[in-house]
């Protein structure tokens, strides 16, 4: 009784881990490199353009990145610092992260020193201005100030190096590793799961 009980319970969490969550696209010019702590692995031949993130606050590492024609085969890279944004996903949204691009190299530079970036649900009329916060802003603020926003289970179109997550005694709790390892599976992974879960319940 007390197995189908855990198996119903574990059923329950996972289901509803999987529609709590939102997708955020990012245009070509604007990387994502990092949510909380979680390094976004990417490379110049695999770049991230989606993250999913389940509901709840995150602050994101970006950079600013664009290319731009000078003229008959010349062209220059124009590109910032990183820098950090929060955001709130709500469930079952999807975002754009946008901006303005500039014209020309000349007003990319001066946007590459002061991004402004703006995070828009789909289907929304007005996209939400984020405030920017410096490499050198985040040095100044508490530490607390990085984890005060979960890192959340992500899982964009290249996977964010999996961490799994500890519990106070050092070793990772039941509920904790089967959200962990919820969020590494593909979805036919999650609907086999699921399917071995409820023919062990209706064994019971």
């Amino acid at each position: 009784m007390r197995k189908s009980m855990l198996i119903t319970a574990a059923a329950t969490l996972l289901m509803s881990m999987s529609v709590s969550a939102g997708n955020i696209h990012f245009p070509e010019e604007l990387v994502p490199l990092q949510v909380g702590e979680r390094v976004i692995e990417s490379s110049l031949f695999s770049r991230v353009d989606d993250i999913e993130l389940a509901s709840g606050s995150y602050r994101l590492k970006l950079k600013y990145t664009d290319l731009y024609e000078l003229g008959f085969d010349d062209h220059e890279v124009i590109e910032s610092e990183p820098f950090w944004v929060d955001i709130t996903i709500d469930d079952k949204k999807d975002y754009d992260m946008v901006f303005n691009r500039a014209d020309n190299a000349v007003s990319a530079k001066i946007f590459a020193e002061a991004p402004q970036v703006s995070l828009k649900a789909k289907g929304a009329a007005v996209a939400q201005p984020l405030s920017i916060i410096s490499n050198t802003q985040l040095a100044s603020q508490k530490p607390a100030l990085q984890n005060t926003v979960p890192a959340g289970p992500t899982r964009p179109s290249q996977p964010i190096k999996p961490i799994a997550p500890i519990n106070g005694k050092g070793m990772p709790s039941a509920p904790q590793m089967l959200e962990f390892w919820w969020q590494q599976a593909t979805p036919a992974e999650r609907k086999t799961f699921l399917e071995k879960v409820a023919n062990q319940s209706a064994e019971q």
